[in-house]
């Protein structure tokens, strides 16, 4: 019954991520305040939704920031992929390139909203979420498979990717406490 009992509530993390993340910019801080929930969760203490909104509130601070740059890197990312369809020589190479890059900002950013609390720095998070980006592939492998699975799921039924969302936030969490225990 345990079992069935968080995954429930990272199904309906998932819903409060996703309506949180709905001004697209502040999707790092939902994400901050969803795995902050999960983990208190996990650790028996007291979370809902209003503990839940408080916290994206705080992360929104300093959060906005880094969802303007991962917004901004994702349109970098669409003009390189046109770039590379308007056949322009070593295209294939460098667009396979940006892909990979963003796909590791978007590992980092994760990983550094796992581990944000009220008072972090959103830099040093991300310093530390680049770091940890590279020294754990395995955690960083499971993250991208997370991803993809939010988007293929968005891919075939939509709706079915908002409360993934959420199962992404625990592959989060899980990250981040097995890199803690070490």
């Amino acid at each position: 019954m345990d079992r069935f009992a968080l995954f429930s509530e990272c199904l309906l993390t998932g819903v409060w991520i996703a309506c949180a993340a709905l001004p697209v910019v502040t999707f790092p801080a939902a994400f901050a305040a969803g795995t902050r929930h999960l983990r208190r969760h996990l650790a028996g203490e007291h979370g809902g939704l209003r503990e839940f909104a408080a916290d994206a509130r705080t992360a929104a601070r300093g959060g906005w920031a880094v969802g303007v740059t991962v917004l901004a890197a994702g349109a970098l990312l669409l003009l390189d992929l046109r770039a590379v369809r308007a056949g322009l020589p070593g295209g294939p190479f460098v667009g396979a390139v940006g892909i990979l890059a963003m796909i590791g900002l978007l590992v980092a950013v994760l990983r550094a909203a796992s581990c944000w609390e009220p008072g972090t720095s959103w830099r040093t998070l991300l310093a530390e979420g680049g770091r940890d980006t590279v020294r754990d592939p395995a955690g960083s492998l499971l993250l991208v498979c997370g991803m993809a699975v939010v988007v293929l799921s968005g891919a075939l039924v939509l709706p079915l990717a908002v409360p993934v969302a959420g199962a992404v936030a625990a592959a989060a969490t899980a990250v981040r406490e097995r890199r803690l225990s070490r």
